[in-house]
């Protein structure tokens, strides 16, 4: 079987973070310049290779101050580590659930991720064109990463939790 070739369509695909602020409430980011791949031999995309990177520079948490925060060396350092990368993406099935295992790069560190893939199809859009989505999610430790800046308040709470949510809605587009 020939291996299959598939891009992000960045007009349909939003690739989102979640972290707790204070403790009590969530705050949610979004990376608005993305790009990945997937290269599959079935249409199920069960062993499919999967890439993907983010621009640190592109983080939008909806408040600037916040963000040039973000991209500044207390947390990713974008003039050093300018994206965000998963590699040696793996998609794997287990019973009805997808299984995407890699490797995510923040700053300088590299680890291991496991995240859950739900599969919507594969389907064509009026233009011709053959289309896959994907909703993926997943849960890290910012501090693994060294993104370990944080404060605390008078209180005793701490300003920045430790646990990221990612999640990601994609949909590529078959080349």
């Amino acid at each position: 079987m020939s291996t299959t070739k598939w891009i992000i369509d960045p007009t349909h695909s939003e690739v989102s973070f979640k972290v707790k602020h204070l403790v009590i409430s969530t705050v949610t980011g979004y990376f608005r310049k993305f790009e990945g791949s997937a290269e599959a031999e079935s249409d199920d995309f069960v062993g499919g290779k999967i890439e993907f990177s983010a621009d640190i520079d592109s983080i939008d948490t909806n408040q600037a101050d916040r963000d040039a925060h973000l991209k500044s060396a207390d947390f990713f350092d974008a003039a050093t580590n300018p994206k965000l990368v998963f590699s040696n993406g793996i998609l794997s099935k287990k019973g009805e659930d997808y299984v995407l295992k890699g490797d995510l790069k923040m700053r300088e560190t590299t680890l291991p991720v496991e995240l859950a893939v739900e599969f919507g199809g594969v389907a064509g859009d009026p233009y011709g064109n053959t289309k896959a989505g994907f909703e993926i999610t997943g849960k890290v430790s910012r501090k693994a990463y060294g993104l370990t800046w944080n404060a605390v308040t008078e209180a005793g709470s701490v300003v920045v939790g430790d646990e990221v949510k990612i999640i990601a809605s994609i949909q590529l587009v078959k080349q």
